[in-house]
């Protein structure tokens, strides 16, 4: 795969891939779901060529890689089942009513449809769960989007090969050529970003480059959606009760949390808050000990996570639990142990502007707070929009203030566990204020397909003209909200 994708070609990918959205639109959900299925058996299919290529690219292990594509072909199996049930669609009938209570009704009907073509930038960290074949390109494909991935740097060949494979399958399931195309290079997706064809973007990657890209999407003659997981630090809180009842527990499950796959996960926790005198240190320190030396990404992420470490371990009022270590080897490539550091409560808020920000690695700083610190306080204090707040708690201790502050500033809060990890599930909210995430949402679980569609009114259409979720004998059997003439006459009843 070249390093850049000429730009002479990028208006025929995104007239293909219009070509594409118009077929798309009239297949019916049963072929969209069995293309989905028939991917996701693919990429199994190929499980072992791939995930070779993907340990020589990026350093990440098999056993994580195996599982990470294990999760990516569950997603796409999640998302044909989701195009099947058609709840999604939130198809509305509201019959025609001469007796509505503002005057005579017309017959309105109302569905999502798919948004067009979709571009998504892929992710370094996650070669395939956040990448060609992976959350968002599974999200707008089940919506009935082609999609137009820009692939990349970190894995070249992983994202052409994975990108052959899948295309290959979703057209032999009976979906139309272009559903699914690959680009390469920065300024090829900035170019398509800005293409008047493409409806919609996705992207996982830095607040730097997220934020450049929204803005492009947003000052487009015609504005498009844009939707970026950007930054996170996954701020952690630990009670008195909980550290009394399984300090040994918590430290082992920090530490494997921030060093497992070198720190490189969105949802890495990045702050700890503890009790000052919290007596962790020599678990931690002898926990870190234990973790093997792990390759980063690249060498331009080891670059970044040397510069941010540094820039930490500097900072007045930090103590070293744990050192870590950080080596470059004769290719360039960066190798890390987890480094772990403490700070109290008021050097952090000292040393904010360099301390707060994301570090992308396996570095983790302990705030270390006094007895009668509120957690709930500093959580506001200090936090802006997170994707993950973590309580670990013991029975009978109260943290209902804590927890409402934490849903106001996460997408996902979660209890006595640790937020690496993120469940492929219907429920799973992976997202949040900004700067988790641009414009809400989600980018895991089956609400990730609401992302890529947009709701459609017909008033008074022929039967004959309508689509299929509004027809009246529903040939593709999704659920439909119907309103019956007479209904508004008993709006409000049920409040009394």
């Amino acid at each position: 795969m070249t390093n850049q994708t000429p730009l002479d070609s990028l208006d025929a990918i995104a007239r293909t891939a219009d070509e594409a959205a118009r077929a798309l639109v009239r297949i019916a959900p049963a072929t969209r779901a069995a293309a989905l299925v028939a991917a996701a058996d693919a990429i199994t299919a190929e499980a072992d060529d791939l995930v070779a290529l993907a340990m020589s690219e990026t350093g990440l292990a098999e056993v994580r890689l195996r599982g990470e594509l294990k999760r990516t072909a569950v997603q796409l199996r999640l998302f044909a089942d989701t195009v099947v049930d058609g709840a999604y669609l939130d198809a509305r009938i509201d019959r025609a009513d001469p007796d509505f209570a503002l005057g005579p009704r017309p017959d309105v009907r109302s569905v999502n449809e798919p948004i067009g073509p979709v571009l998504n930038f892929a992710a370094s960290n996650f070669p395939f769960a956040f990448s060609v074949a992976g959350g968002d390109t599974a999200a707008a494909l089940a919506a009935g989007n082609p999609v137009i991935v820009k692939a990349h740097p970190g894995h070249p060949l992983l994202s052409e090969r994975t990108a052959e494979v899948a295309a290959a399958a979703l057209e032999g399931a009976g979906l139309p050529s272009g559903t699914l195309q690959l680009i390469a290079g920065q300024e090829a997706g900035v170019a398509m970003l800005r293409h008047p064809l493409v409806k919609a973007a996705s992207f996982t990657g830095s607040v730097g480059a997220g934020r450049v890209l929204a803005d492009i999407a947003a000052a487009r003659v015609d504005p498009i959606p844009f939707y970026g997981e950007l930054g996170s630090v996954n701020p952690v809180f630990v009670t008195p009760g909980a550290l009394a009842e399984r300090a040994g527990e918590i430290a082992a499950g920090l530490v494997a949390s921030v060093g497992g796959s070198a720190g490189q996960l969105c949802t890495k926790p990045g702050f700890v808050f503890l009790p000052a005198g919290h007596g962790l240190d020599d678990a931690i320190a002898e926990a870190s000990a234990k973790v093997e030396e792990h390759r980063m990404l690249g060498p331009r992420i080891a670059e970044g996570y040397a510069r941010r470490r540094d820039a930490i371990l500097e900072t007045a009022g930090v103590r070293v639990i744990a050192a870590g270590s950080l080596r470059t080897d004769d290719g360039g490539q960066g190798w890390v142990t987890p480094t772990m550091a403490a700070v109290g409560v008021e050097d952090l808020r000292a040393g904010l502007g360099t301390l707060l920000d994301e570090c992308f690695g396996p570095l983790t700083i302990l705030v270390e707070a006094p007895a009668d610190a509120d957690y709930a306080d500093l959580l506001e204090e200090f936090f802006e929009g997170n994707l993950t707040v973590t309580v670990h708690r013991a029975d009978g201790d109260d943290v209902a203030r804590l927890v409402r502050a934490a849903s106001r500033r996460a997408g996902r809060v979660l209890f006595d566990g640790w937020p690496t990890g993120v469940a492929v599930t219907p429920a799973m909210q992976h997202g949040g204020p900004w700067p988790a995430t641009t414009s809400g949402g989600t980018s895991v679980g089956t609400a990730a397909i609401a992302r890529f569609v947009r709701a459609v009114a017909y008033q008074n259409a022929p039967a004959a003209i309508l689509p299929p979720p509004l027809r009246d004998d529903n040939p593709w059997d999704v659920p439909q909200r119907i309103a019956p003439a007479g209904e508004s006459a008993a709006w409000g009843g049920r409040a009394a």
